[in-house]
C-alpha cells in the first residue's frame, strides 16, 4: 500500500514517540521532510531547528531484535534555495589554525531544477560561478532506541540518527536494528549536496519530497546500521573518537560476510582487508560516523563447495 503523509508535528529527538502513521510490511510512504532549521518548501518555519524529524512511523510487525529494511526510493528538494556554513568546524583543524576572521553568516545557494544543479549566491566574489550537481541524500534517521530513551538529533548510535553521510541517497537500503515495537521510524535533514564529512557543519540544507519502502527481517539482530546500493554492501559505525567509529564499522562488517555470505573467519578477513572501502560520514557532531564498504563483485569470490 501507498501512504500520502503530510506532517503536522515534527522532532528533535529519536525516541518512543507517539506513532505519526502505522504502515505494514511491504508499505511505501510518500512524504516531506522539512529542513535542518525547521523550514519547509515555502521557507516558512513550522517546526523547531536542530534536525527535525518527520514520523515517527510504526511498522506492523517489527519487533525488538528483528531488523528494519528501509529503501529510499526517491529524494529531492522541493524548494529554490538551500542554506549552508561558509566556515570549516575548528575540530577537523589543527588547534593552532583558527578559521575565527571568516564569517558565521551562512550562505544560500539557488536550485535549478531543469539543470539539477546548485549555484552560490551570496559567496566571496571569486566563487561567483561556484555550481554543484544536486545529490540530493537523507542526513539524519533511525529508530527509536533502546530503554525508553530520547537521543537528540544532533548525534547517532546504534539506532542511526545524524550520520550525514552522503551516500544514503535515493536506490539505497538502509538497515537498522530493531529496539520497540513498531521501530518508530523517524527521517529528516536533506541535502541537496554535502562534501564527506558536513565539515563545514552542514550540507546544503533544504527541504525535500522524500518516498520510502519498508520492510522487516524477522528474527535478524544488527548491531550498527547497515546498506546496499546496486554495486556496494556498507556499514556505519557510530561513536568518538574516530577510532571507535572504525571499529564498529569494521566489526559490522565482519559479522555480516560471516552470518549472511558464509565466509567462514579467515575468508572474512581476508576479503574484507583485500577489498574494503572507507568513507567518512559526520566527523563534527558527538558520534562521528564512518562507513566500511565492500564492492557487491568482491563477495562472488567464495568458491562454492
Amino acid at each position: 500500500m501507498k501512504h500520502q503523509f503530510t506532517p503536522k508535528k515534527y522532532y528533535t529527538t529519536l525516541g518512543s514517540h507517539e506513532p505519526s502513521l502505522r504502515v505494514a510490511r511491504g508499505d511505501t510512504i510518500v512524504t516531506t521532510i522539512i529542513d535542518a532549521f525547521g523550514r519547509d518548501a515555502s521557507g516558512d518555519q513550522v517546526g523547531p531547528s536542530g534536525n527535525p524529524q518527520t514520523g515517527p512511523f510504526y511498522v506492523e510487525g517489527a519487533d525488538p531484535g528483528d531488523t528494519l529494511a528501509m529503501r529510499i526510493d526517491s529524494i529531492w528538494p522541493n524548494r529554490k534555495f538551500g542554506n549552508t556554513r561558509p566556515r570549516i568546524a575548528q575540530i577537523v583543524l589543527d588547534p593552532q589554525y583558527t578559521n575565527i576572521s571568516i564569517s558565521s553568516e551562512f550562505i544560500q545557494f539557488e536550485i535549478d531544477q531543469g539543470a539539477k544543479t546548485a549555484r552560490l549566491q551570496n559567496g566571496p566574489s571569486g566563487l561567483s560561478e561556484l555550481t554543484v550537481p544536486l545529490r540530493p541524500m537523507l542526513g539524519c534517521f533511525g529508530v527509536a532506541p533502546s530503554g525508553g530513551q530520547a537521543i537528540s538529533t544532533a548525534t547517532s548510535g546504534h539506532h542511526g540518527g545524524n550520520m550525514d553521510y552522503n551516500g544514503f541517497v535515493a536506490g539505497v537500503t538502509a538497515y537498522l536494528p530493531v529496539f520497540v515495537e513498531g521501530a518508530l521510524l523517524h527521517v529528516g535533514d536533506g541535502h541537496a549536496w554535502q562534501g564527506d564529512g558536513e565539515i563545514l557543519g552542514a550540507g546544503i540544507e533544504i527541504s525535500m519530497d522524500i518516498t520510502f519502502t519498508v520492510d522487516v527481517i524477522k528474527g535478524k539482530r544488527i548491531a550498527w546500521p547497515r546498506g546496499e546500493n546496486e554495486t556496494h554492501i556498507f556499514t556505519a559505525g557510530n561513536a568518538r573518537p574516530l577510532d571507535q567509529a572504525i571499529q564498529h564499522a569494521t566489526t559490522e562488517m565482519l559479522r555480516w560476510l560471516q552470518e549472511d555470505y558464509g565466509f567462514d573467519a579467515t575468508e572474512a578477513n581476508i576479503l574484507l582487508g583485500t577489498f574494503v572501502e572507507y568513507e567518512v560520514g559526520n566527523v563534527i557532531d558527538p558520534a562521528f560516523t564512518m562507513v566500511c564498504k565492500l564492492p557487491k563483485q568482491s563477495l562472488q569470490r567464495r568458491k562454492s563447495m
